[in-house]
């Protein structure tokens, strides 16, 4: 496996740009694209704790409001706690082929930041407590590391136990 290399320039994803527009600090890693590796094989490919990075799920409510949720890569999300922060009955996860028309990227490379449109953002509270966390930078590949309050607040999560 490949060790992670900051991304150039020229390779600048959405997700960057909102970031570098609000001028918002973070750092850049990228690895060899496999949209096969699971979220605890690319924080092995980062050297870094699983825990510190995150996965960007998105879920339908009852109501039909989507809602993001971003978890620890190692953790699952629980949807009853999920849907209880939302103040829905129940939420399930969108089908695949529906995450790159609703959010405007695709599986493995999904984005709590720079969506199509702004959804009511969760993130699992744990991330609070780490000065640095990684989220996907909006394409398979690659990865963005910043301070979570940061993250907080570009993309407008409230930090909630849902895992």
């Amino acid at each position: 496996m490949k060790i992670p290399v900051s991304v150039k320039a020229n390779d600048k994803t959405n997700v960057m740009r909102v970031l570098d527009g609000k001028k918002i600090a973070y750092e850049s890693h990228s690895y060899e694209a496999d949209p096969t590796l699971s979220g605890e094989q690319i924080a092995r490919i980062l050297g870094e704790d699983p825990e510190k990075v995150f996965k960007t799920l998105v879920t339908q409510g009852r109501s039909g409001a989507y809602y993001v949720f971003v978890v620890p890569v190692k953790e699952e999300l629980d949807l009853k706690k999920s849907a209880k922060v939302c103040g829905e009955k129940a939420v399930a996860m969108i089908k695949q082929k529906e995450l790159l028309p609703l959010t405007g990227y695709v599986h493995g490379g999904c984005s709590p930041i720079g969506m199509k449109k702004q959804f009511k953002t969760f993130i699992h509270k744990t991330a609070t407590g780490y000065d640095k966390i990684f989220v996907s930078a909006g394409k398979v590949g690659a990865q963005i590391e910043l301070n979570p309050s940061d993250l907080m607040t570009v993309a407008g999560c409230v930090a909630e136990d849902i895992v």
